[in-house]
């Protein structure tokens, strides 16, 4: 388990994190390092995402990148992905999880990734991570941006759940089973939501981790959490009326997820260099660890005057 630093202080009533992941969505690179559109320089706003990644835990569960890895599908792309994670995941001693996203190519991503034979066959995989079990699907349909999920994932899928992990389930995938405000994407929405929900409903899958739209957004799906995760690369303007939101470069960002034993927590973290204050700090959590309940309140709680 990979309790963060902060957990041995435990001042709430809740138990601390048994697991903690970094949830990453559309990365969106190109072969040579090329700019998106001739205008993202997607590759500079991933390297500081990756900054702040080793700035917020020490030692996560692990990186999920819910899809998009690519624009492209160029077999370089994947290449240089690689080359930019894997020393970070190294360094903090955490697994890598690649889903695969409606601009990925399936034999490109498994050759350059995975290291598997090149082939059209669905990008799935599972994970036991001290106990939580996660498990990628392949949302993607070769040749198309829609989404789907095919039979036979459904019935893989039906299997592993037959039998709950101990710390439960978290499923990741591209397309969110969740509607959207914006119209463009339900036209490039999740097929066979129906189906998907039939098998999760009443397992243990405690939440969905999930992209494609360029902006964060949360919901519920067959009574389960979903979290869908911003994009790197650029995301949407959704400070716009519905039929105008268009992408920029900005408030790129990643999601830290805390697994806690009663309910997870999905907080957006921003990529960017802002003033920022410096009166809390490790010293301070220190400093409230030495006092008791009582004296933290009175120090920390009480209003001046009161």
């Amino acid at each position: 388990m990979s309790e963060s630093p902060q957990s041995v202080y435990a001042f709430g009533r809740h138990e601390p994190a048994s697991h903690v992941i970094i949830h990453v969505s559309d990365t969106h690179f190109l072969a040579g390092g090329a700019r998106l559109g001739g205008r993202y320089d997607v590759d500079e706003t991933f390297s500081r995402t990756l900054e702040a990644i080793m700035a917020v835990h020490p030692h996560p569960s692990a990186i999920v990148i819910t899809g998009d890895l690519a624009d492209l599908g160029e077999p370089d792309a994947y290449r240089r992905l690689r080359e930019a994670v894997e020393p970070v995941a190294a360094a903090l001693d955490t697994a890598v999880v690649w889903v695969a996203g409606n601009h990925d190519e399936r034999p490109a991503l498994r050759a350059g990734l995975l290291d598997l034979e090149p082939s059209e066959e669905p990008v799935t995989s599972m994970w036991d991570l001290d106990g939580l079990r996660l498990i990628a699907l392949d949302t993607s349909v070769p040749g198309w941006h829609h989404g789907d999920i095919d039979e036979r994932q459904l019935d893989w899928l039906a299997g592993v759940l037959a039998e709950p992990a101990p710390h439960g389930t978290l499923l990741a995938m591209h397309h969110p089973p969740l509607p959207s405000h914006l119209p463009l994407f339900d036209i490039l929405e999740l097929r066979h939501q129906d189906e998907l929900a039939d098998v999760i409903r009443g397992t243990d899958v405690r939440g969905i981790l999930a992209g494609h739209l360029h902006y964060s957004s949360h919901g519920m799906f067959a009574g389960v959490p979903v979290s869908v995760a911003s994009a790197t690369c650029y995301t949407m303007n959704v400070a716009r009326p519905a039929p105008d939101v268009n992408g920029m470069d900005a408030a790129q960002a990643f999601q830290l997820v805390h697994v806690h034993p009663d309910t997870i927590t999905h907080t957006v973290v921003p990529v960017l260099d802002a003033p920022t204050g410096d009166f809390f700090s490790q010293e301070w959590l220190e400093r409230m660890a030495r006092l008791t309940p009582e004296q933290r309140l009175e120090a920390f709680s009480r209003k001046p005057g009161r």
